[in-house]
């Protein structure tokens, strides 16, 4: 049994500050146990605008974002997911959403490129998001051991999207990281509806850090920071503001439900 946290911030323009909030939060979580924390999407820099990813993209293995990650983490002897940061892509001005896992020794272990982008026009308000002006879609599932289990990664819209969730049960996934920043209207709508779903179809955990509060952008996230078991009960959550949440990660327990509750067993249509 391993404790895990999410931590939830409401993240400005200034990567600087951002990181210095990250550390604290982080700081805390271990010192109340966690093993493994994992970061908000877009932690470490939520622009003014789309493109401001753009200017502030690192290259794979090298700039200041990749560099906190990996001190963190061998700091504070945790494993740390990195949410997301632009990571240099194909196009020159495009960047990849890149969800980078560094172990506690600060060795990056794992890297997942967001799939699915948000481009919509959130219903009810005047909120348009187009993602694929500044970012390339990833292609690539990623599920890998890891002492607190079989981890598998998402980032925020993936997860309106249950085949993806899907293809990672079959991979034998047992905990899923989504780093989120749900918009205000559409994570009150679904938020938590989406993630207690993914880990009751999947009987698994969902680790769910999301941005909660207002951004010098004028936007607004949802917040609602939870961890749900597998059998979708939400073991803890951080409704508004900076903080995080924290668990156990039980895998005895998961085994057992898996094996008194079969469905995934149960299958018809694959």
């Amino acid at each position: 049994m391993s404790k895990c946290a999410a931590i939830q911030m409401a993240s400005s323009p200034s990567i600087s500050s951002n990181l210095l909030e990250a550390e604290k939060l982080i700081a805390e979580a271990a010192h109340a146990g966690a093993k493994l924390v994992a970061l908000p999407e877009n932690f470490a820099l939520m622009g003014n605008n789309e493109l401001d990813k753009v200017e502030a993209k690192e290259l794979e293995g090298s700039g200041p974002i990749q560099h906190f990650l990996a001190t963190v983490a061998k700091k504070y002897g945790v494993w740390i997911v990195g949410g997301t940061i632009p990571i240099a892509g194909d196009a020159p001005n495009k960047v990849r959403a890149s969800c980078l896992v560094y172990d506690d020794q600060g060795n990056q272990v794992a890297r997942y490129d967001k799939i699915h982008l948000f481009d919509v026009n959130v219903p009810g308000t005047n909120e348009v998001y187009r993602e694929s002006d500044s970012i390339e879609p990833g292609s690539a599932i990623q599920v890998f051991d890891t002492p607190f289990g079989r981890l598998g990664l998402a980032v925020c819209y993936d997860l309106r999207f249950p085949e993806f969730f899907r293809k990672m049960s079959e991979q034998g996934v047992e905990i899923v990281i989504v780093p989120s920043a749900f918009t205000a209207e559409t994570g009150a709508a679904h938020w938590e509806l989406l993630v207690r779903a993914r880990a009751i179809e999947n009987l698994c955990y969902i680790i769910a850090p999301d941005q909660g509060g207002f951004h010098l952008n004028g936007r607004k996230t949802y917040g609602h920071s939870m961890i749900v078991d597998a059998w979708g009960g939400v073991l803890d959550c951080q409704k508004t503001g900076s903080g995080f949440v924290i668990a156990d990660i039980d895998r005895d327990r998961l085994e057992k439900v898996r094996t008194t509750f079969p469905v995934l067993n149960h299958r018809r249509f694959i």
